[in-house]
């Protein structure tokens, strides 16, 4: 299996994967951002048919269309009464727009299919330099922000006192979970890109309880969903999306079952 590059290429940005999606998914689930994680992974899905119509790298489009609507909604949602009526505007808005590209674009199905559902055969080595650029760029900007997130999202009541500071963070964040949204899609598909990113990080805390123990399990979680779910997709042909959706269910279901027999 390994002798093929493109498999190479899949293990390789699986693996950096992993590490983004733990690092932000503990986040993700501590700020109870769920909701947005799988509108960002529609919000790519458009953002993919944006690139196509314009004939470059479909991870381009994808970091135009979730950046640009992290930011709105960051901004103009800044309130928890407004964010929810904000991240339906403006999905609703981008997905439209992202059917209508791929309309333009006159593009196969198959090719629409592999951005909704992943396609490791698709993972080339330009795919995995700009994997692994990307996330450095995010490892580092989270580590600069490392503190004053871990404060905005465990502890509410405190950061409200600093509204103007929170609302950077909250969009400095979002920005960062657009980016691994785009990032990751290559592989996961656009459709169930939040299950690495929510799923993992939700096992995990069922095991351990502080920030660096539930982004070591997640990444843990979150390499085996994705390392075994290339290897089934590769020898039954079928989409990788759904072996890793199904391992990480499984994995939880297990943390979940654990957790019941710790509480009895």
């Amino acid at each position: 299996m390994l002798s093929y590059p493109f498999m190479q290429y899949a293990f390789t940005a699986s693996f950096f994967i992993s590490i983004l999606c733990a690092i932000m998914g503990v986040f993700v689930v501590a700020r109870k951002t769920a909701f947005f994680t799988h509108t960002l992974s529609e919000i790519s899905f458009s953002g993919a048919s944006f690139g196509v119509f314009l004939g470059t790298n479909p991870i381009v489009g994808m970091l135009i269309f979730t950046i640009l609507s992290s930011i709105m909604i960051g901004t103009v949602g800044s309130k928890m009464s407004r964010r929810e009526s904000s991240i339906s505007v403006f999905s609703v808005l981008f997905i439209g727009l992202g059917i209508l590209f791929l309309a333009l674009a006159n593009t196969q199905s198959s090719y629409a299919t592999n951005i909704l559902f992943g396609s490791i055969v698709g993972i080339s080595l330009s795919d995995v330099h700009m994997l692994v650029g990307l996330s450095a760029f995010i490892i580092v900007v989270a580590t600069l922000i490392y503190r004053k997130l871990k404060y905005n999202s465990f502890d509410n009541v405190g950061a409200g006192f600093n509204s103007r500071a929170n609302t950077l963070i909250s969009v400095i964040f979002l920005v960062l979970l657009a980016s691994t949204v785009s990032v990751t899609a290559q592989i996961v598909g656009s459709l169930l890109i939040f299950a690495l990113l929510t799923i993992p990080a939700s096992s995990a805390r069922y095991f351990v309880h502080s920030i660096w123990g539930m982004t070591l399990l997640s990444f843990v979680f979150a390499l085996i969903g994705t390392w075994f779910g290339l290897y089934l997709s590769f020898i039954t042909n079928l989409p990788v999306s759904f072996f890793i959706a199904a391992i990480e269910t499984v994995i939880y279901l297990v943390a979940v079952s654990y957790d019941k027999l710790i509480q009895n």
